[in-house]
């Protein structure tokens, strides 16, 4: 075969794994434009490599992203912006490639905005052996190859990762589609109304919010009573002629799956201005999160453009 066609060939074998990479990596970094940089910079290493002595292409090229997260996972740049909990994870548009395998529960939770924040908890290699045990079934063989320790380690480090998870996350089981959506609704339009009564019994007692505030603030906005997020909802859902200048028109309002998890998104046009995203346990609204800093909004933007819409819960906001 000539070297041309080799180089086709190996380019090829890269991109049927690129889906893959690209969520593996999601996982683990929780950014979306991160992950897609980790997996450009994974094709640079392929390219380097003598490929003719890696006997199982997939196995080399998920060992070299991971390590890749892991490098970014322990920089110091990366431990600056994610301290004392003022990060929030990219929100991707369901049917995104980048969100990877859904056959399980395990595959859907771990991709979800709550674990992906709640992972911010885990070590590096605490976060890499949870995400490819649960979201890709590695065994803890694998694990310790691609990772450089060994098979007791990886256990443990899994033991750890779901112990802290498990203690943190909301309890309750997955939400039926049609109930999650009726919550939203009500919630959107108690908020739009000003119902502030009817927004409090909405949500859990230890309900939470949490705002990026558009990214026009340093730290993110946290609110921790039923109380408290009620009245925030309320004035953040008043629709107001400053509001409107503030975001450039009068948006539409339509419901979406956010990470496998009910959403509001809110639209100009094709272009999604705002994201609220909403953890369900039991019935009632457990989290709100507000997400309207552009940065965080890009690839879901590009994917909302490429989406039908179906009819808006409000066509004028």
């Amino acid at each position: 075969m000539e070297s041309s066609a080799i180089d086709r060939f190996d380019t090829d074998r890269f991109e049927a794994s690129r889906n893959r990479l690209a969520s593996l990596a999601y996982r683990l970094l929780g950014s979306a434009a991160a992950a897609e940089d980790v997996v450009q910079d994974a094709f640079l290493h392929w390219q380097a490599a003598d490929r003719q002595q890696i006997q199982v292409p997939e196995a080399w090229l998920t060992k070299v992203v991971t390590n890749l997260c892991l490098d970014r996972l322990r920089s110091a740049q990366v431990r600056r912006e994610r301290t004392a909990g003022d990060w929030l994870p990219e929100p991707l548009l369901d049917g995104d490639p980048m969100l990877g395998p859904a056959e399980t529960f395990e595959q859907r939770e771990s991709v979800s905005l709550a674990v992906l924040t709640l992972m911010e908890r885990l070590s590096p290699h605490e976060r890499a052996v949870y995400v490819l045990r649960e979201a890709f079934s590695y065994s803890h063989g694998e694990l310790a190859e691609i990772l450089a320790i060994t098979e007791s380690a990886s256990q443990q480090h899994l033991h750890r990762a779901r112990r802290r998870i498990t203690a943190a996350r909301r309890r309750g089981t997955e939400v039926d589609p049609g109930s999650a959506r009726r919550i939203v609704e009500e919630f959107l339009a108690a908020a739009s109304s000003g119902r502030t009564e009817r927004l409090v019994r909405l949500l859990t007692d230890d309900a939470t919010a949490i705002s990026d505030g558009a990214g026009l603030t340093e730290r993110l906005l946290q609110y921790d009573t039923p109380q408290r997020i009620a009245a925030v909802a309320r004035a953040g859902f008043n629709p107001t002629p400053a509001k409107r200048r503030l975001a450039g028109g009068t948006p539409a309002v339509h419901y979406a799956l956010v990470n496998g998890t009910p959403a509001i998104l809110f639209v100009i046009g094709d272009q999604v201005i705002g994201a609220v995203g909403f953890d369900i346990a039991n019935g009632r609204i457990a989290t709100v999160r507000g997400i309207a800093a552009p940065a965080r909004l890009v690839r879901l933007a590009e994917a909302w453009r490429q989406h039908e819409p179906g009819t808006p819960l409000i066509a004028r906001w």
